[in-house]
Order: C-alpha cells, then sequence, then structure tokens
C-alpha cells in the first residue's frame, strides 16, 4: 500500500517564545548587510558545511527572516520556485533552502515560526513544497506535517533522466491535495547540490 500525503493547513498565529516576529523579503528587497548576515547565520548554523552553492541556491525568492536587534539575524528560510516531476506530471515547487536557527537560540520558536512563514508562501502561491532535510532538520518537518518521499527520486540532467538514489529519505513535500509517495519524483538540473 503506498502512503498517501494530504494538504495541511499552516500553522497560523504561531508565536516566538522571544517576541520576535519573522519579516518576509524578496532576494532583491534585501540589503546587503542582510545578505551577508544571512550568508554569516549559514555558515554558524552549518558548521563550514553551506558553500556558496548552496547560498545561490537561496536566492531568487522569498527570505523569511527573524532579527532579535542585538545579534541580527537568527532565524532564516527561503523559498525559491522550481520544476518538479511527480510521476511525469510537472508541478511548480516551493522549493526551501537555507533554514537555519543560530545554535544560541536554538529551542525558542524560532524554526518553527520561520517555517509556519514559508508554509504560507507555499500555500499560497505554489502547487506544492518540497526541501531536502538535513537530519537535525528533520524532526521540525515532520512535527510540521512534511512528508519523505518514499519513492524514486530523480533529475532532469541536461544528459537526460538519471536517478539520485543518494537523496533517499532527505527529500520532503509538503501539500498539494493527495500525492503517492512511492511514486517518482524528478528535479531540474541545478548546479551544485541536486535536492
Amino acid at each position: 500500500m503506498s502512503e498517501q500525503f494530504a494538504t495541511a493547513a499552516p500553522q497560523t498565529g504561531e508565536r516566538l517564545l522571544c517576541c520576535l516576529d519573522p519579516i518576509l523579503r524578496h532576494t532583491w528587497e534585501l540589503s546587503s548587510e542582510q545578505r551577508r548576515a544571512i550568508r554569516e547565520l549559514m555558515d554558524i548554523a552549518f558548521r563550514g558545511d553551506f558553500d556558496d552553492a548552496d547560498f545561490d541556491h537561496a536566492l531568487g525568492g522569498i527570505h523569511v527572516i527573524v532579527d532579535d536587534g542585538a545579534r541580527g539575524v537568527v532565524g532564516h528560510a527561503s523559498v525559491v520556485q522550481r520544476q518538479l516531476l511527480v510521476d511525469g506530471r510537472p508541478l511548480r515547487a516551493g522549493y526551501v533552502e537555507a533554514v537555519a536557527v543560530h545554535p544560541d537560540q536554538g529551542r525558542r520558536g524560532i524554526g518553527g515560526a520561520v517555517m509556519a512563514a514559508i508554509e504560507t508562501v507555499i500555500a499560497g502561491a505554489y502547487d506544492l513544497g518540497a526541501l531536502s532535510a538535513s537530519e537535525q532538520g528533520a524532526g521540525l518537518y515532520r512535527r510540521r506535517g512534511w512528508r519523505v518521499w518514499s519513492g524514486e527520486l530523480g533529475v532532469l540532467a541536461p544528459e537526460g533522466y538519471r536517478t539520485t538514489p543518494g537523496d533517499v529519505g532527505s527529500v520532503m513535500v509538503w501539500g498539494a491535495g493527495v500525492i503517492d509517495l512511492s511514486g517518482s519524483l524528478a528535479c531540474d538540473w541545478r548546479a551544485g547540490p541536486l535536492w
């Protein structure tokens, strides 16, 4: 029996324990200081395992930023448009990138608030949401209704379709009514990490 995935409503009204509200900005609205602060947060949160290609993937869409005024940017996520094929059917996906909370600010609701804002954007603008979860972040996403894709994963590469078995278990989806998670899911080609 295949696992089915039904749309979950965004969790609205979430408040940060630290009383900070996320702000939404398109990439073009970010100041050079905000871009620098977001990049610095990624370096701290991912402990150096976040390169320029990863940062480039986070640009070109909507950013959700939590800035505490003293430390600066302590939480971030972005959503960019990607084309995904679900069992050969093209869907416009809100692909979530660069989700991070400053290590000193964990367990204060920042991650949940950032994801709530991202899910609102996805629900209003895309056919479904998708992301590649780190082991550290997977629990947050599962609690929010994101589901691991259990079927074949692939990419539409310049030389044609090929599978990406190394990504099995980390790609998660959200929204889009009912989708058979045991089917095939293919992403568009890009430089750096594909998912």
